[in-house]
């Protein structure tokens, strides 16, 4: 009608724009379910809109790591299984054999359009090892400059999780991965549109669009139906999320079955879940610390010493200290734990057992009991990670 303001496009939330604007790296989880059918093939035209999505994200500038799963229900179609095989020896022979079939799939992909895949296959203690830590970052970031897709799955031919060389999901992968490069967004891709606030099979249930904190009470909505092909679930990526955003990055859980998923998230397009991450990007030495690093006793806090190290960002002095657990030299890695949980974790200054004679004690009193004091501090502040600052679900206080 006359006199009306012409119609205008909806303007996209602060935080989507946000996200959008940092986003120069992205690593992309891609879940099984998003690239099988139920029979268990790979559908090429899941393949191709990912291949595309990718070249259009090369092409305005951006740089992105693809961790996909697959590999199992990959190989399960090329043999003709109907379901997963039980026995570890079979189902690490058929994600050998569906390996080779994703990555060809992805390289062709890929190669229609002048870009090209490379095959990275990780186990846990590649990155627990800061030595293989380091190196396998500066390959990726080779990669990159190469103008390459790194595809990064876990080895599922040698992971064994009693060995503690499973990473137990690809969502977790894609959060280490997402650590290692200090990736700005994490996409996680699955066949759900997000998080909702009750199963999303029930017609009331909402999807929540942002998370700016991640709680209790956010765990609390995970319902996870495994079944079928995927090993993860929404609790798997909740987690993952929690690693990237206390990292300091965001993480966006979204529909890959959505064919122009990434080109929206771009785009500052309000789909999937979006968590968003502290604003504080954690330093590449205490990423490695909180999540990579494979920790060889714990140190049970009590609730002051907790809030000085998560609110105050203090170090870790002896008088904090409850208990000691397992064997650990000065200098190893330890887990900083309380009647709620893991929340933190850092160097050791002591070794074990010189730490036990000093639970409790305040620092001048160290020297008297061990006859040196090496340092006033358990844990240095400069090498102690915060990994959760909220109580876990299920906690009393």
């Amino acid at each position: 009608m006359p006199g009306q303001p012409p119609p205008t496009s909806p303007q996209p939330h602060p935080h989507r724009q946000d996200v959008a604007d940092v986003a120069r790296l992205l690593v992309v989880k891609v879940g099984t379910r998003v690239l099988t059918g139920a029979n268990g093939l790979l559908e090429p035209h899941r393949i191709e809109a990912l291949g595309r999505q990718f070249d259009a994200l090369l092409a305005s500038g951006r740089s992105v790591v693809l961790v996909s799963s697959g590999a199992v229900g990959a190989g399960m179609g090329r043999m003709g299984l109907s379901s997963r095989p039980q026995e570890l020896a079979h189902l690490q022979a058929v994600a050998a054999i569906g390996q080779s079939c994703l990555i060809e799939a992805y390289e062709r992909a890929f190669r229609s359009r002048g870009r090209h895949a490379a095959q990275v296959l990780l186990v846990a203690d590649d990155l627990q090892d800061r030595a293989r830590y380091l190196n396998i970052r500066n390959t990726l970031r080779a990669l990159l400059d190469y103008g390459v897709i790194p595809v990064i799955n876990e080895n599922d031919t040698v992971s064994v999780e009693e060995l503690r060389t499973s990473f137990g999901d690809n969502d977790r992968l894609a959060a280490l991965v997402a650590t290692l490069l200090g990736a700005p967004l994490l996409v996680l891709l699955s066949d759900v549109d997000g998080l909702f606030d009750r199963h999303p099979s029930d017609p009331a249930a909402r999807k929540l669009d942002t998370v700016e904190k991640l709680d209790a009470g956010i765990d609390g909505l995970a319902r996870d139906t495994l079944g079928g092909l995927s090993k993860g679930g929404m609790a798997s990526k909740i987690k993952a999320a929690r690693i990237a955003t206390e990292a300091g990055g965001h993480c966006i859980i979204a529909s890959g079955r959505d064919d122009r998923v990434l080109d929206r998230i771009v785009a500052a397009d309000t789909v999937g879940t979006l968590f968003v991450g502290r604003g504080t990007a954690m330093p590449a030495w205490k990423r490695w610390l909180g999540w990579s690093a494979d920790a060889r006793g714990r140190i049970v806090v009590d609730g002051g010493a907790r809030g000085a190290v998560v609110s105050q960002g203090r170090s870790l002095l002896a008088a904090g200290v409850r208990a000691v657990e397992g064997n650990f030299t000065a200098g190893e890695v330890v887990s900083l734990v309380d009647d709620e949980g893991e929340f933190a974790r850092g160097l050791a200054n002591y070794p074990a057992d010189d730490l036990r004679r000093i639970v409790g004690l305040k620092t001048e009193q160290i020297v008297d009991t061990l006859g040196y004091c090496s340092y006033e501090e358990v844990i240095h502040r400069d090498n102690l990670a915060v990994i959760r600052r909220d109580a876990p679900s299920g906690s009393a206080r």
